[in-house]
């Protein structure tokens, strides 16, 4: 029996907007009901209860894999939280002790894969992002490694800006308010002053 309808590639209750791709509805709506990662049920649980909101059966399975995915590299990541108790620093992995810190002065170069895959507005997404310290190079290689995992070439910035969303959803990191804005609003109609 399906489940109720819902509608497609429109705007959500909490403001999305633009086209995404349909394993992306599935991952907002994740977002959006469930608080942290770990406050979401198991994946079968999860499954059942996506379709029940009538999401159709390969995108709930994609969605899952690309969740599993997502788990698995946020799995351990050396979080050294702040004072407020929402925000984190991502710390560098004690295993690779030998690995050298990141200089301020370094840049990430993105293979042509990546640069295909991910396009040129969303590397810039990225790379205004990490320069405004929002996105630390470890949470960056997270977002890089799960944008490569989806369908579709070049990815949409709306995409990104969920993948983004989720990373940090998953490590229970808690994006700054106007992070949040950025990563949420529709910016489409703004006007730059």
């Amino acid at each position: 029996m399906p489940g109720p309808s819902r509608p497609r590639n429109s705007r959500s209750e909490n403001g999305w907007l633009g086209y995404i791709d349909s394993m992306f509805e599935v991952l907002v709506f994740v977002y959006e009901n469930y608080w942290r990662g770990d406050a979401c049920p198991e994946p079968e649980q999860l499954g059942r209860k996506l379709s029940a909101q009538g999401f159709d059966a390969d995108e709930i399975r994609e969605a899952l894999n690309w969740l599993d995915g997502l788990s698995l590299a946020t799995q351990g990541v050396p979080l050294s939280r702040h004072a407020d108790g929402i925000s984190a620093t991502v710390e560098r992995p004690a295993a690779a002790g030998a690995a050298l810190p990141q200089s301020p002065d370094s840049m990430r170069i993105y293979s042509i894969a990546e640069q295909e895959h991910i396009g040129a507005e969303c590397l810039g997404f990225i790379s205004f992002l990490e320069s405004s310290g929002v996105l630390a190079a470890g949470m960056r290689e997270i977002v890089v490694e799960r944008a490569m995992a989806t369908p579709g070439e070049p990815l949409g910035l709306d995409e990104l800006k969920i993948i983004v969303l989720m990373v940090h959803w998953s490590t229970g990191v808690e994006p700054d308010a106007l992070v949040l804005d950025e990563l949420c609003d529709d910016t489409t109609g703004r006007i730059a002053h």
